[in-house]
């Protein structure tokens, strides 16, 4: 029998209380990557979660693969709770976050509350959907309903590098086997397909001058110059590449890093940046890195002095639905379209996440969380990032009612 939604909303309202200061207790412990030192949040989150009665296993990673990947610290967390015989759901958030850069106009690690918002780095991704979770688990708890089936919490913290030390580690290492996944979204889709993304980093290399006699080197800057043009242009034909997955539009292409030089009167000799290339599921990302790859080079081709190297930091590749992955969208879209009071439906988004990693294995996965319609709504990886506490209530009385509705089936 289906629980009705007024029944699941008591036991979540009863605890919003403790839910909102729980969120709170996570944004007031930075997870700023770099420099990715994140046990500490991990271990603050273990004592959060224990102090409501759930049993913790930690699974911290090895230090020199952590360092190895350029993180300081990275321990991964599981709660299990199994109400029975039936299906292994996995709900998934991450606790990193990009450093709060400028323009802040409230702390960016207080949790300051204002108009029913609260604000803080990674207070809508993702640290929001580890209340989520954590609470919608407790609901069902005191749901005092047979349920069949175990529920297992999946806090990581490397999304930001790739989540090959999160979820792909717990996935390979066979600490869990999940038949079906959610991971951390918005409140107003079911994300059911994302972009995959490939980072790049190429470093320039010249000969430093004194910049009296500049002929005497080879200017890596004005090779870096030939390269971002290059890119640039490349980048002008990605509007004609249409995906075919609604809430997906083109690729897109972005040089967010560049650094270099020795000093003011010095030709540089070394100029490196990073590039972000987000990949559509209909296309080849071999194919895409090596079209990359050959703009690079032969934007520097001939120019005495100057040779360029390209590292890849990152291949992401995109989510495609898998079939079982009808249920989740059934289940959550029922019951999102009832709490919210309106039709939620499947989507895809332009974003990359963990969710892959889920798919890659074998997992069915949608994305649903709290959290509003866009990333520019709660100013994600931007200043003053927020999240409505009403959409955290909401998507937590939704995901406690689909998980209901999954482990009753």
């Amino acid at each position: 029998m289906t629980v009705a939604q007024s029944e699941i909303a008591a036991r979540v309202d009863g605890a919003f209380e403790e839910q909102v200061a729980f969120l709170r207790e996570l944004v007031r412990v930075p997870t700023d990557m770099p420099p990715g030192d994140n046990a500490r949040h991990a271990e603050r989150t273990a004592e959060l979660l224990e102090a409501m009665g759930l049993k913790v296993e930690r699974f911290p990673v090895d230090g020199e693969a952590v360092r190895a990947a350029g993180l300081t610290s990275l321990t991964n967390l599981i709660v299990r709770r199994r109400f029975g015989e039936g299906p292994v759901i996995a709900l998934n958030a991450h606790g990193d976050v990009v450093p709060p850069g400028e323009g802040w106009t409230r702390p960016p690690y207080a949790g300051v509350i204002e108009d029913g918002r609260m604000y803080g780095r990674g207070v809508a991704v993702s640290k929001s959907d580890f209340a989520t979770y954590a609470f919608a688990l407790r609901a069902l708890e005191r749901l005092g309903r047979p349920l069949g089936g175990t529920i297992e919490l999946h806090f990581t913290y490397d999304e930001e590098y790739g989540g090959l030390l999160g979820p792909a580690h717990l996935l390979r290492t066979g600490a869990t086997k999940p038949d079906l996944a959610i991971a951390a979204g918005f409140s107003y889709a079911v994300v059911t397909a994302h972009n995959g993304c490939l980072q790049l980093e190429v470093t320039v290399r010249g000969k430093a001058a004194h910049a009296a006699m500049p002929q005497t080197g080879a200017d890596a800057l004005a090779a870096a110059v030939a390269v971002l043009d290059a890119l640039y242009r490349e980048r002008e034909g990605y509007a004609a590449i249409r995906s075919r997955v609604p809430g997906i539009d083109s690729p897109t292409l972005i040089v967010g890093r560049i650094e270099g030089g020795i000093n003011t009167n010095v030709v540089p000799d070394k100029v490196s940046l990073r590039l972000d290339r987000r990949v559509l599921a209909e296309e080849n990302p071999t194919e895409v890195e090596a079209r990359l790859i050959d703009v690079i080079r032969s934007a520097v081709d001939g120019r005495p002095g100057i040779s360029v190297d390209i590292r890849r930091l990152l291949l992401a590749r995109p989510l495609v639905p898998l079939p079982g992955h009808e249920r989740l969208v059934a289940a959550i879209g029922a019951r999102a379209s009832a709490v919210f009071g309106e039709p939620v439906g499947a989507t895809g988004t332009p974003l990359y996440t963990d969710a892959r990693l889920y798919g890659e294995a074998g997992v069915p996965v949608v994305l649903y969380g709290a959290g509003p319609r866009s990333i520019l709504d709660a100013n994600a990886k931007r200043a003053d990032e927020n999240l409505l506490l009403e959409d955290l209530r909401r998507a937590t009385i939704v995901i406690a009612g689909a998980l209901c509705d999954l482990l009753t089936d």
